[in-house]
C-alpha cells in the first residue's frame, strides 16, 4: 500500500471512530443496552465513560487532518483500546449478565485497536525503509 493510501485510510478511520465515539456509543447503549451499556438501569459509569470517549472522539478528528502530528494520541486509542476490551472481556467472562458484551463492545474495541494499529505501524516501517535507503 502506498503511504498516500494509508494515510488515506487512516485519516478516514480516524473520521469513522471519532464520529462514533461522539455520536454513536449512546445510542448503541439504548438499543442494545446488554451489548453496550455496563451497569444496570441508570448509571453514573456510563455517563462518565460516554464523556471520556466523546472527547476522545473530538480528538481523534482533530487527529484525522494530520495522524502523523498526531501520532501519541491515536497509539493512546489503540493500547486504551487493547487494555479496556481485555479488562471488558475478563468482567464479561466473570458475570454472566454481562456477556453480551463479547459480542458488543468487546469486539469493537478490539477492531478499533487492530485498524488504527495496523494503518499505523504500517507506516511506520514504509519510513524506515525509506530512511534507510537514504543513508
Amino acid at each position: 500500500m502506498s503511504e498516500a493510501n494509508r494515510v488515506l485510510y487512516l485519516r478516514i478511520a480516524l473520521i469513522v471512530v471519532g464520529l462514533l465515539c461522539i455520536f454513536g456509543f449512546y445510542p448503541l447503549t439504548i438499543i442494545w443496552p446488554s451489548g453496550w451499556a455496563w451497569g444496570q438501569g441508570h448509571s453514573h459509569y456510563l455517563m462518565m465513560i460516554l464523556g471520556i470517549y466523546a472527547t476522545l472522539g473530538v480528538f481523534l478528528l482533530v487527529a484525522s487532518r494530520d495522524p502523523d502530528a498526531h501520532k501519541s494520541i491515536i497509539w493512546f486509542t489503540v493500547w486504551s483500546s487493547v487494555v479496556h476490551g481485555a479488562i471488558m472481556a475478563w468482567q464479561a467472562f466473570s458475570d454472566a449478565g454481562d456477556r453480551g458484551h463479547l459480542l458488543g463492545d468487546v469486539p469493537a474495541l478490539f477492531l478499533v485497536a487492530i485498524v488504527l494499529g495496523l494503518l499505523m505501524q504500517m507506516g511506520s516501517s514504509d519510513r524506515v525503509t525509506t530512511a534507510t535507503a537514504t543513508r
